[in-house]
This record gives structure tokens, C-alpha cells and sequence, in this order.
């Protein structure tokens, strides 16, 4: 776990809630001089603390009315499947997160298409039909409460 200091710590809780916020704000925010801060905030990214910055697009607004977790079980682990899974995952539009999981499935996927009947094809022509596929089990969205959320920083206080 890397040390950061209470100036770094409050530096990314700012940046979390707003990546588009001047140097000069969060320099004045957090109680540093421009120079100082603009460094930690290089360091940060040069450490891989910080990945990037991207903006939050709204599904609705741009028509992905479902929202959708997805579980996949695979026949096996040892021909290669899951190499080839992922591999195919990482192709699929529909697709904006994939974990692999402990417990009964293998695989989480997190899926967002326009319409039920687009769920459909995405499942019944495009995911079943992957070699190594045994089952998958799909769970509707109803509401969002919360997220996709910050990485907590607590931790880092104590």
C-alpha cells in the first residue's frame, strides 16, 4: 500500500468528485502553493494512483435503457476457455465491466443495450454461442442507487 500524506489523500477525495477541477483550486482547497501541488498531483499520476480522467456519460440519455449483471459459467478452466472468454468479452460493446468471480460463476458481467429484445440477441446469439459457455445467468437492473462510486481513501488515514 503506498503512503500518502493528508495533502495527497484530500487531493484525490477532490479529484474524485470532480477530475475537471484546476491545480490552482485544489492547490487553494487542500492549503499548498500551486508548485508543491502540481507535483504531488504528477507524482500521483506517475505512480498509476491516478489512471485517467473521463467523462460520465448517462445510459439513458443515450438510449441504454437496460441495464443488466450478467453471470457466465464455464464447462471448464483447463482448454483454455477462460483466455478465450476474455479475449471475446473484451470485443463486446455491450460489455463496460467484466470480473472473474469465486462462487458458482465464473464470470460478472456488467451489460447495458436499448431494448429487452437487444438483451436477448446479446445473450442467445452472442453469448451462449461462445465456446466454452456452460450457463449464464442474467439479473435485471431495476435502480441505481448507488455508483458507479468512488474508491474509498479512508484506509490510508490511519
Amino acid at each position: 500500500m503506498p503512503h500518502l500524506d493528508d495533502y495527497e489523500i484530500r487531493m484525490l477525495d477532490i479529484l474524485q468528485r470532480d477530475g475537471r477541477k484546476p491545480i490552482s483550486e485544489i492547490a487553494q482547497e487542500i492549503g499548498l502553493s500551486n508548485t508543491p501541488c502540481t507535483r504531488r498531483f504528477e507524482a500521483l499520476q506517475e505512480a498509476g494512483i491516478i489512471k485517467g480522467f473521463s467523462a460520465q456519460v448517462s445510459r439513458r440519455a443515450v438510449g441504454l435503457m437496460v441495464e443488466v449483471f450478467v453471470q457466465v459459467r464455464l464447462v471448464s478452466h483447463s482448454d483454455g476457455s477462460p483466455e478465450k472468454f476474455i479475449a471475446a468479452v473484451q470485443r463486446m460493446d455491450e460489455v463496460s465491466a467484466c470480473w472473474t468471480m469465486t462462487g458458482d460463476y465464473d464470470f460478472l458481467l456488467h451489460v447495458m443495450v436499448p431494448e429487452v429484445d437487444d438483451l436477448n440477441g446479446f445473450v442467445m446469439h452472442r453469448l451462449m454461442r461462445l465456446s466454452g459457455v456452460r450457463d449464464v445467468h442474467t439479473q435485471l437492473v431495476l435502480q441505481n442507487i448507488k455508483g458507479p462510486g468512488h474508491v474509498p481513501l479512508a484506509h490510508l488515514k490511519r
